[in-house]
């Protein structure tokens, strides 16, 4: 038997695009950190927003961010389950910055790129998004404790990566 579809009404529908038009850029924020690409941080965004639209209406729109978000790190986190080809990001999205704080940003992705995958979800919720260790945890559907080792792992290689360091150790 198939499900039947819900069409979204146009009030919910405008209200969705009100609210892509609001966080969208925060959302592609969070996917570009994870990927370390714009092309797939795009189609990351797409994907978590093309799944939770149906469930517009139930959520509304004061807890459809924290929803997405979560289908967006799930859907991140199941995508690179695969085998990764090791491609490393080669340079930075134009117009971000220039001089050295380009330099940092392109070494700060690049270090973040060769975390592996689960490493830099957390890194990237806990420390960009400012999520606890409890909201991360329940995000990514794992315990507190993973949520606070994965960390700790994934900040000690982030210490020791020669992508971080200045020249003077």
């Amino acid at each position: 038997m198939l499900a039947e579809v819900r069409v979204a009404t146009s009030e919910e529908a405008a209200s969705f695009d009100g609210f892509v038009a609001t966080r969208g850029r925060a959302l592609w924020r969070s996917a570009w950190l994870l990927t370390g690409d714009s092309h797939r941080a795009e189609d990351l965004v797409q994907t978590a927003l093309t799944r939770t639209y149906p469930h517009f209406a139930r959520i509304g729109p004061d807890g459809f961010e924290g929803y997405v978000r979560t289908a967006m790190y799930r859907t991140y986190l199941s995508w690179w389950r695969r085998k990764w080809t090791a491609e490393l990001p080669g340079r930075a999205d134009p117009g971000t910055a220039s001089g050295p704080d380009l330099d940092i940003r392109h070494d700060v992705r690049r270090a973040l790129a060769a975390l592996p995958r689960q490493q830099r979800a957390v890194v990237v919720l806990v420390y960009f998004d400012d999520l606890t260790g409890p909201q991360a945890a329940e995000l990514l559907g794992i315990s507190t404790g993973t949520v606070k080792s994965t960390l700790s792992r994934a900040l000690a290689k982030l210490r020791t990566s020669p992508l971080l360091t200045d020249g003077s150790q």
